[in-house]
């Protein structure tokens, strides 16, 4: 029995890096770059979702709508002060930026909310299912994460495959010149998908904050770094790659505090990512692009 529920508290997890993992995807897909403020942006929703139901009084699904609508805002501003000057720059110029922008986002937040840690008050108001006769208890928590990471995922797909925008998504990411000869704005289309990705990190972060009620300036760092681990363990760029690589990575660190270590966790996490790696470099779910020079 504590096999099973550990596995279910590891896709609870994994469903929340996943979700982190599919707006870290979408953006390098896209946009070929990789935005390391990303978890802070987890930070901002949960803090602008506790805010709204604390000091507003309002219920949570509006906590949880206004939470994704700043944050998508912010993800747009974000890409059009910080990252699209940088459309020609180095790789390491848009690294390096992208680290000034994640520690700008923390030491807003403290000048804010200062570091003294909120307690969240949970969005998830679902019962909890008793199994095997209450000897397996899965929290409302747990089957709304794993259900909104899967609903997104199919969402995000159909979006992608199916709509004029989500067309014009995949174009920028084989081609961004030629997508711009074929009348494709590439300056909106990667706004759109910043806007995207933080949304999701709003969702992520209420999530998250659900799960564990303690909300800190740095609640979106370690999450959003392991959320990107996972999006490079399922293959990065791969919307289906980085849902898979985040349930997986979830099970993996709760199997791995569960009867191994809890203070190791992390370092198998991360040696596991190493050897998946050296067995397979562009992930599990990730295709080898070959370019001609």
């Amino acid at each position: 029995m504590n096999l099973l529920a550990n596995l279910i508290n590891g896709l609870s997890l994994g469903a929340v890096y996943a979700i982190i993992a599919l707006g870290y995807t979408m953006v390098y897909g896209i946009a070929k770059m990789l935005n390391f403020a990303h978890g802070d942006v987890i930070m901002v929703g949960g803090y602008v979702c506790f805010c709204t139901m604390s000091y507003l009084h309002m219920p949570a699904p509006a906590g949880v709508l206004f939470a994704v609508i700043v944050c998508t805002v912010l993800g747009i501003v974000i890409e059009k002060l910080a990252y699209k000057p940088l459309r020609q720059a180095t790789s390491l110029a848009v690294l390096i930026t992208a680290i000034g922008v994640s520690y700008f986002l923390q030491n807003a937040a403290l000048l804010i909310w200062k570091s003294d840690p909120k307690v969240f008050t949970s969005v998830v108001n679902i019962p909890a299912i008793r199994l095997f006769d209450g000897q397996l208890v899965i929290s409302g928590v747990t089957v709304a994460t794993i259900a909104s990471s899967v609903i997104i995922m199919i969402a995000l797909t159909i979006f992608t495959g199916k709509t004029k925008v989500g067309k014009a998504m995949r174009a920028v990411s084989e081609d961004k010149g030629a997508a711009q000869l074929m009348g494709i704005n590439v300056n909106s289309t990667i706004s759109v998908t910043f806007a995207i990705g933080s949304g999701l990190a709003a969702i992520a972060g209420v999530l998250l904050c659900s799960a564990y009620p303690t909300l800190m300036p740095t609640t979106g760092s370690m999450p959003g770094i392991k959320a990107f681990t996972a999006a490079v363990f399922g293959g990065i760029g791969s919307i289906p790659g980085a849902m898979l690589g985040g349930l997986l990575l979830g099970v993996i660190e709760i199997f791995a505090k569960a009867y191994i270590s809890t203070q190791l966790s992390d370092a198998i996490v991360f040696a596991v990512l190493i050897i998946v790696l050296l067995i397979k470099p562009t992930g599990l779910l990730g295709k080898a692009i070959h370019e001609k020079v």
